[in-house]
């Protein structure tokens, strides 16, 4: 506000005459006036009113003026309209520099660097930049009423480009098919660039080079993956799209060979001994690297103490070796519809470090002393060895729970007890409770989807659940919860900021159409309760995974950060990531780092670790984007059979181009291209996500029941097309 009053004095204002009247100011003088405001806040967005204040404009006839001359600098591309009436100094001069963007609809697009407006770029003006490249582009003097347009002149820095798609073969040469956004083109390769392929193969090409006269790219074979619509090829296919490793190498699988199974003597004696304490795992029935174990023992004096106990992955596994650098390089195991992808090689994720049944293993442990209302008394962490008594799915330890009955029904049945108190304590303190059902396929041995189920969390699941929670929440504040006098050290935590207000507020105006309402404003604790209170009321009903998926969508996204922000969702003020060191590189940070703490050593340097959290945020999302499409490739190889068949499912999804349905049966999606919508122009009302008939007011929108039909099934693509009955 300051800064406007200081701008006032500096910049022409209206002049009063003797009689007070106001004296207009001059056309030129005005004109230089706004570009004054402009150039002295070049980031500030300013429109007519807030720029008619600042130069002292009271009269209407001379505000209409100022809009003219705002018109006239944007259309001269001296300030560019960022959104509806609202402008900003258009600083980026006739040459700038930023990224390319390519999209395979021939909507090419410029990125400053500085973060102004995407501009333009015709193909003809693309230079064959590939999308992520650094260039240099001439920007167009703007013709009134067009976008702006830029033409790319230099390619400044490119990165090595791979594409996954089908071959073509003739005679002389062949062609990459690819269904890549970010490539209109196939890719020609000559036959001696074809490393043996195939038609109908599908490959990974390398683009070598792009002439400037030539309507294609030029590529070479990097590697065949099999042939198209098989399993492994098609898995293996998704995973190189997202770049993302499809073998582990097997100079670093050899080195893992070397590392002894047997634990010295001069180790077990450094730790702690819970071998003789009973002690289980509870996991997936197809797992088979077990990160975690539970011990439960009742104490002399009547309390509880259950050990968490974690595979200790960093005792084997040394900084900077040539393991360590393949796990940061991966950052986490990927978990495909059929498979997983290991961080670790193998003898380490599913052997060495596993926590088996009736096998001494290494652990970094924290132990609880909890009283019958699961009050912790006190925490510790500690180096262990542990002897796993007996492996349980989550099946088994399900049966226990509800019967009473079976192997350790002891312990698991005094877990069980424990976690549900801590879970509703939780719930109380206002984190929320998305307590979603993941889809899943029954394969065949050929990897092809026989039915879907759905896999819901039970208790025994919950039981897990709450004390990897616990044991998170409590190393978190070991390090980060320091007294006021005492310097914090450098930690990496597991973050999840406050929602988008905007988000929300979108989201508590779309749920008034099914009749419920919500606070989106208040402490933290008083929105976090008013949505477990909406999820409570939309349980059981047609609603209930829409209204879900939408507050999941409202949330921000978790992340690693060195900037302890605490946990939203959760409603913890401290929470990292200590439980899944076998399978997340974040975890091993962790333990790295609680060893160095707990043995007295400094801090470590925070801007190293914060850009390494930031490789483990994304190659998270990388990953997660990479299994959502193996289960979409298999949605669609489980709905190819059925073709022409009718299903009721619910608008999950509204766009400019068409509506997503999820069906009820088996919670596919599909398209409902908007060509495809009865003969009427649809207009796409992005606000409450619905399409609406322009001539006869037909509106679709999200969450509405309607019946489709199955029309086609692309695997290419990865999409179904369904068309309303």
């Amino acid at each position: 506000m300051t800064r406007n009053k200081s701008r006032k004095k500096d910049n022409p204002k209206e002049k009063k005459s003797s009689n007070g009247k106001s004296k207009r100011m001059k056309k030129d003088q005005m004109v230089h006036a706004i570009i004054s405001v402009f150039q002295s806040s070049p980031k500030e967005p300013f429109n007519y009113k807030q720029i008619s204040k600042i130069i002292g404009v009271e009269n209407q006839v001379q505000k209409l003026q100022v809009v003219d001359i705002l018109y006239d600098l944007s259309s001269d591309d001296f300030i560019t309209e960022i959104d509806r009436g609202r402008y900003r100094l258009n600083n980026l001069g006739t040459i700038a520099i930023g990224t390319f963007a390519r999209r395979s609809n021939g909507k090419n697009s410029f990125i400053p660097e500085d973060g102004g407006s995407p501009v333009f770029v015709a193909e003809r003006n693309s230079r064959h930049a590939m999308d992520g490249d650094k260039v240099k582009v001439q920007l167009f003097a703007k013709k009134k009423g067009a976008e702006p347009e830029a033409e790319v002149v230099e390619i400044m820095e490119t990165k090595e480009r791979t594409f996954v798609g089908k071959l073509q073969v003739s005679k002389g040469f062949a062609f990459l098919i690819t269904e890549n956004k970010t490539l209109a083109n196939d890719i020609f390769i000559p036959k001696e660039k074809l490393k043996g392929g195939k038609n109908g193969d599908k490959a990974i090409v390398r683009i070598i080079e792009w002439p400037e006269e030539a309507k294609n790219p030029l590529g070479e074979v990097v590697d065949i993956l099999g042939t198209a619509g098989h399993n492994n090829a098609e898995m293996h296919a998704i995973l190189a799209e997202f770049g993302l490793p499809y073998k582990y190498p097997e100079s670093i699988e050899k080195i893992a060979d070397k590392i002894p199974e047997e634990i010295p003597q001069s180790e077990i004696d450094k730790r702690e001994d819970f071998r003789s304490i009973p002690t289980l795992t509870i996991d997936p029935k197809d797992a088979k690297d077990f990160d975690d174990a539970l011990s439960i023992r009742r104490l002399k004096n009547g309390n509880w103490e259950v050990g968490v106990h974690i595979a200790d992955v960093t005792h084997y596994v040394k900084p900077d070796t040539a393991i360590d650098r393949e796990a940061f390089m991966r950052a986490t195991s990927v978990y495909l519809v059929d498979r997983t992808i290991p961080m670790l090689p193998e003898r380490l994720s599913n052997l060495i470090c596993s926590l088996r049944p009736d096998e001494e293993k290494l652990c970094f442990s924290a132990i609880f002393e909890l009283d019958e209302n699961a009050t912790v008394k006190s925490s510790r962490l500690a180096r262990t060895i542990i002897k796993s008594d007996r492996r349980f799915t989550y099946e088994e330890a399900q049966e226990i729970i509800e019967t009473g009955e079976g192997d350790c029904k002891e312990e698991i049945l005094a877990l069980d007890k424990l976690a549900k108190i801590i879970r509703k304590q939780r719930f109380q303190h206002g984190a929320i409770n998305f307590d979603r059902y993941e889809v899943r396929f029954e394969i065949d041995k050929d990897g092809k989807p026989v039915s879907v189920y759905f896999k819901e969390s039970k208790d025994a699941n919950k039981l897990i659940e709450e004390f990897m929670l616990l044991a998170n929440k409590t190393v978190a504040e070991m390090i980060g919860n320091v007294p006021k006098n005492k310097t914090k050290k450098t930690f990496v935590y597991r973050v999840h900021e406050q929602p988008d207000p905007d988000k929300m507020e979108n989201f508590a105006s779309f749920i008034q159409r099914f009749g419920y309402r919500m606070k989106t404003d208040g402490k933290k604790s008083d929105i976090s309760k008013g949505i477990n209170q909406l999820l409570d009321k939309v349980q059981g009903k047609p609603e209930e995974n829409l209204i879900e998926t939408l507050a999941i969508r409202a949330m921000q996204k978790a992340r690693y950060s060195t900037e302890n922000v605490g946990h939203y969702g959760l409603a913890f003020e401290y929470y990292s990531h200590f439980t899944s060191p076998i399978r997340r590189y974040p975890d091993m940070m962790v333990h790295r780092l609680l060893e160095r703490y707990l043995d007295g050593g400094r801090s470590v340097v925070k801007t190293k670790y914060e850009d390494m959290c930031d490789h483990c945020s994304s190659m998270e999302q990388v990953a997660a984007n990479a299994e959502r499409s193996s289960i979409k490739y298999k949605q669609v190889e489980f709905m190819s059979d059925k073709l022409g068949m009718v299903f009721d499912g619910v608008i999950s999804g509204v766009t400019e181009w068409g509506l997503y349905v999820e069906l009820n049966e088996n919670k596919c999606e599909g398209l409902v291209p908007i060509r495809d919508l009865d003969n009427d122009y649809y207009e796409f009302d992005d606000k409450n996500y619905s399409l609406i008939g322009r001539r006869k007011r037909r509106e679709y929108r999200l969450g509405d029941a309607v019946t489709i039909k199955v029309a086609q099934a692309n695997l290419e693509r990865k999409q179904l097309d369904f068309v309303l009955v």
